[in-house]
């Protein structure tokens, strides 16, 4: 079945007098999501930092960039089959390390995680989840870990270990958010869901972690969370730490956050399997340049010698073909899907993506084009 079969579900459905059960727009499906959140919820997933200048920005450098559609080619059947550090995946999308997704909907991660896998895509499970590493693997599915990685070089071991044995066969290690930016949002509420517990389900469940408190977390979780705040909060890492996770994890390395080019070239030297551009969603440095207009300088820098992906931004399938035209291999996708998740837990993600998958999967015939191979800077233009 194709990706784009889904618009026919939903206009078949409307025979019967049935409309989808979520909004298929973004933007319908954020105020949607809003109605149901309290408000400290709803701004920490939609707010930025600063002024939001940085999440402004990213949205307006998909708006530079037009596609230029052709026309009387055999593209009625498409593939979006893409690979990623020799694995096959249906598409070139991946769900996009987002944590303490319980504070939008109870099934959290393990809702995401089902939704994802039914589907065949990579779900990144951020250290900040509300589930463990192994209660989120038991959905099945492709799965990466994303590490916030700690200053606790035996916490940082006991998590890679448990990723691996969970089945986790990627590491994504954010890069860019060794300390919490300055959030006016979640200022104004005083909202943090770490320093009530949210989010914390995979150090609070670790041996190693849990072997450096004085009492147990079921007798004083106060205190650890306290302990673990501090380890992976307000210090940064630096380059010449990475072979401490090269050493100990076999599987590809990923670094998330990566937005010039001498970043990157860094990245491939130190053995690297890939960089996501990111900027965080615009969540931590405001004014800093768009994800998008950073991508094609890295792919140029480093396209050769690593996988480069994208994030930051995304919101439709026609921002995917733009982000793959200017050379990603694959986009995470960030925000959206937790709309869904707001709306409808499982089903709300799984409306999510596969509205996404299908106008990816129109755009792209549409366009004039069969897989996402075909893809190149050739097919747009500058607005």
């Amino acid at each position: 079945m194709a990706f784009s079969d889904y618009q026919y579900e939903i206009y078949l459905g409307g025979l019967a007098g049935q409309r989808p059960p979520y909004p298929v727009g973004v933007a319908d499906l954020e105020r949607t999501a809003r109605e149901r959140l309290d408000p400290g919820a709803y701004w920490y997933v939609a707010g930025s930092a600063g002024t939001g200048a940085t999440d402004r920005a990213n949205r307006e450098a998909f708006g530079r960039w037009r596609i230029v559609p052709r026309m009387l080619r055999d593209v009625s059947v498409r593939d979006l089959s893409v690979e990623l550090f020799g694995t096959t995946y249906p598409a070139p999308l991946a769900l996009a390390p987002i944590g303490v997704q319980s504070i939008v909907h109870p099934h959290g991660e393990l809702a995401t995680a089902r939704a994802a896998a039914s589907l065949g895509l990579p779900t990144v499970l951020s250290t900040a989840s509300s589930h463990t590493l192994e209660e989120v693997a038991e959905a099945g599915g492709p799965r990466w870990y994303q590490l916030y990685w700690p200053h606790d070089d035996e916490v940082t071991l006991s998590l890679l270990e448990r990723a691996r044995k969970s089945g986790y066969d990627t590491l994504v290690v954010t890069l860019d958010t060794w300390t919490l930016a300055w959030r006016p949002n979640d200022l104004d509420r005083a909202y943090l869901p770490f320093l009530r517990g949210t989010g914390l389900a995979i150090p609070l469940s670790d041996p190693v972690f849990r072997s450096r408190l004085a009492r147990p977390v079921e007798e004083d979780p106060d205190a650890a969370i306290m302990q673990w705040v501090p380890m992976f909060n307000g210090r940064a890492h630096t380059w010449d730490q990475l072979p401490l996770l090269r050493d100990n994890w076999d599987g590809p390395i990923v670094l998330k956050g990566v937005q010039h080019v001498d970043d990157a070239r860094r990245a491939a030297d130190a053995g690297m399997d890939g960089v996501v551009v990111s900027n965080h969603g615009g969540r931590q440095v405001d004014g800093a340049l768009a994800s998008l207009d950073a991508l094609a300088p890295v792919v140029a820098a480093v396209g050769d010698r690593l996988t480069v992906l994208f994030d930051s931004g995304v919101r439709t399938g026609s921002d995917v073909v733009k982000a793959l035209a200017l050379g990603a291999r694959a986009v995470l996708l960030g925000r959206p899907y937790v709309w869904g998740l707001a709306n409808g837990g499982e089903a709300g993600v799984r409306h999510v993506l596969r509205s996404i998958l299908a106008d990816l999967d129109l755009t792209l015939g549409l366009a004039g084009f069969r897989t996402p191979a075909d893809l190149d800077p050739s097919v747009l233009e500058r607005a």
